[in-house]
């Protein structure tokens, strides 16, 4: 339609947010990625012994690593997967005609990534509940600020990715770094667990340091205000990236 009888931007965010939100429920391969996989990372660190020392009890140390890998999973590789194919099958292309615009398609996106995170924490945060976790009363305000901030920078990483490389592509990226940071990234593992020589690197990452954001958070009842800093860079840089370089084909 033409610019000038459109509906306002906020409008249009708005409804384009509520149609990726619901094509994000509906898929069941995304669902396994986002509440699935954290679940049973939730149980893993909660009956092992690999964050012993981390908090008082091992559930206490295992939710915001948990937490943080819910943004990842959601934010960077579910919505960089979608966005991925979504170009290769010309659904974006047909989007570049509409007057949605680069931003419009980026904040709608974020929309749908912060209503499916609700979901993630209503999921991961009863059953940790249920495990006996305690959280930091004077944390959970700032940790769900960490986590609003944690899925600005990894969704407008995912867009980035997406709107640069080819869907195949894409795939094999959003996976394999998913993996890594879980695995090394400062997010399940506290980057001062890692071996000395990467703990510089992973500081700087946005994966360690919303972990370490989270984890001070709602173990400590703290700010950290260097992951924040850090969370926050990230964030205007992706989005920078994300907007400036996103491709519709």
């Amino acid at each position: 339609m033409p610019e000038g009888n459109a509906a306002p931007q906020v409008a249009r965010i708005l409804r384009h947010g509520g149609y990726e939100t619901r094509a994000m429920l509906r898929n069941g391969e995304q669902l396994v990625l986002a509440v699935v996989l954290p679940v049973m990372a939730l149980f893993g660190l909660a009956f092992t012994g690999l964050l012993d020392g981390v908090a008082d009890r091992r559930i206490d140390a295992a939710v915001p690593g948990v937490l943080a890998l819910c943004v990842m999973s959601t934010a960077f590789t579910g919505q960089g997967i979608a966005t991925g194919f979504d170009r290769r099958y010309g659904v974006l292309r047909f989007l570049s005609t509409t007057p949605l615009g680069r931003a419009g398609l980026v904040f709608g996106k974020a929309i749908a990534v912060v209503a499916v995170l609700a979901v993630q924490l209503v999921v991961v945060g009863g059953t940790a509940l249920a495990l006996g976790w305690q959280p930091q009363p004077s944390g959970i305000l700032l940790g769900l600020f960490l986590l609003l901030l944690g899925a600005a920078a990894f969704t407008a990483l995912g867009l980035w990715v997406a709107g640069t490389v080819r869907p195949e592509a894409t795939l094999a990226i959003t996976n394999l770094v998913w993996v890594l940071l879980a695995a090394v990234g400062g997010i399940l593992i506290p980057g001062t667990r890692l071996p000395a020589p990467m703990q510089p690197a992973v500081e700087l990452l946005p994966s360690g340091a919303l972990g370490d954001g989270l984890r001070a958070a709602l173990i400590e009842g703290r700010l950290d205000g260097a992951a924040l800093a850090i969370l926050l860079v990230w964030s205007l840089l992706a989005g920078f990236a994300a907007t400036r370089w996103f491709k519709w084909n």
